[in-house]
């Protein structure tokens, strides 16, 4: 009996397998909710940590993502900042072989490709054992990737490791394929100190790429092309750009939050919104320098207090603006009373902030995170930045003050300029994931390709 002909629709099953950081499982989920609104006939299932699966139960999702759990063999997301590189090395020992043994269990039908988070260092090693395709999804910029691939030439330029110094950081980088000239300073700190220690651990990964069948990138082409024209020449499997987000008016939950009703009744480009991520901070010191600045400023902000809500209330009460725990950050930029929106430069902030046509404030605080503020402020030039050129100075208030000011001045030459070029950058976002879009044409490539494994 020919079974083709039986079963002319074969399921092709998805297995996504995410780091465990709420700056991957974001995009990772994303991205396969595109995937699920092209193919009716995918299916998807979820891997989580049972604390990752605990902390987003709740949220709204596709009839077609299951999840599957692998137990908590790692340092709580709560605590991981206590030892970072002791979280890295957790994840790279201990769930390898819980993730193999849940793959064996996939059998309805059985799994016939892994995306991965190309941190998951093990993960093209597990698909490689199974003889399932593995596509490594790197949820940074083609740029820093293309730095992190390159650290032998920062090597050959003494550029790596070194040790900081005032004539060294003013050194310029202008040998990375796909990186603009770039002071030393501008990048991050890789090249000696924690960052060093952190990019060493995460090196392994980098060397596992070749190794995979796609590289996927959740950008836009047109953002970053000669990075990803780079990892195109370099490989000899499909790179594709999937584009950065699904809009938030494509998912089924779109009630009124509070803070969405105070949105609506202030002016146009009025408001900032302020985010400085979820996992690093600042010191006290520093945070009362900004909370004063911000105040004193008198500009309308929503400003999201992660895990310090009543107490950045209190430092802010009887001021111009309103502080939350969590927000729907896609949807409060895209409101038209944002104007602004500081933010601590994760890639997955700065593609919505440029989907959203919003000019952004860069505060970086780790990681990619100053590459993609200085691609913000000076490559791309949607954005003015808070830090000194010295990352260990904070800024003072008075200059807080002034600078939100500036920033929020819609009217002058300079802040319309800006505007103008986040809201060019937006309509190429935007048509990158539009009908016959460079994202759109690829995501659907991928398809073909992975459904043909099937």
């Amino acid at each position: 009996m020919d079974l083709i002909k039986q079963q002319p629709f074969r399921t092709c099953h998805v297995v996504a397998m995410p780091w465990p950081g709420r700056g991957h499982i974001n995009p990772m989920t994303n991205f396969c909710k595109r995937l699920l609104l092209r193919d009716p006939n995918l299916i998807v299932t979820f891997v989580l940590t049972e604390e990752w699966l605990g902390f987003i139960g709740s949220d709204p999702k596709p009839d077609r993502i299951s999840f599957a759990t692998l137990p908590n063999l790692i340092p709580s997301e709560l605590v991981r900042a206590n030892d970072f590189t002791g979280f890295i090395d957790a994840i790279y020992t201990k769930l390898e072989k819980p993730f193999e043994m849940l793959l064996d269990s996939l059998s309805s039908p059985p799994p016939t490709v892994i995306i991965s988070d190309t941190f998951v260092v093990w993960a093209v090693r597990v698909g490689t054992r199974r003889n399932i395709p593995v596509a490594s999804f790197w949820t940074e910029s083609a740029t820093i990737l293309s730095l992190f691939v390159h650290s032998d030439l920062l090597a050959a330029h003494g550029h790596f490791p070194t040790e900081p110094s005032e004539s060294k950081e003013d050194e310029v980088v202008d040998y990375i394929p796909g990186l603009s000239p770039t002071r030393l300073r501008d990048l991050p700190e890789i090249y000696h100190g924690f960052s060093h220690e952190v990019f060493n651990k995460f090196k392994p990964c980098f060397d596992e790429l070749s190794k995979a069948k796609y590289l996927l990138f959740p950008s836009a082409y047109e953002l970053e092309p000669k990075a990803v024209d780079f990892f195109t020449s370099k490989f000899d499997f499909p790179v594709y750009t999937t584009g950065p987000l699904i809009p938030f008016d494509e998912l089924s939950d779109v009630s009124e939050p509070e803070y969405i009703k105070w949105l609506d009744g202030q002016p146009e480009s009025s408001v900032l919104y302020i985010s400085q991520g979820s996992f690093l901070s600042v010191s006290e010191a520093e945070m009362e320098e900004i909370v004063g600045g911000v105040r004193e400023s008198g500009v309308p902000f929503l400003w999201v207090a992660r895990g310090g809500e009543l107490k950045m209330k209190k430092a802010l009460e009887g001021s111009a603006g309103v502080v939350v725990s969590w927000c729907d950050q896609l949807r409060v930029l895209c409101h038209a009373a944002v104007g602004g929106f500081w933010t601590h430069c994760g890639f997955n902030s700065t593609l919505e902030g440029i989907y959203s046509g919003v000019p952004m404030l860069t505060f970086p605080l780790f990681w990619d995170q100053f590459l993609n503020a200085k691609m913000i402020v000076e490559d791309w030039r949607v954005g003015m930045s808070v830090k000194s050129n010295k990352k260990t100075e904070f800024v003072k208030r008075e200059e807080i003050k002034e600078l939100v000011k500036r920033f929020m001045d819609g009217e002058s030459e300079e802040g319309k300029e800006m505007r103008r070029r986040v809201c060019d950058l937006s309509e190429i976002c935007h048509g990158s994931v539009s009908k016959t879009g460079s994202s759109d044409v690829n995501i659907d490539s991928f398809l073909k390709d992975i459904t043909k494994i099937v």
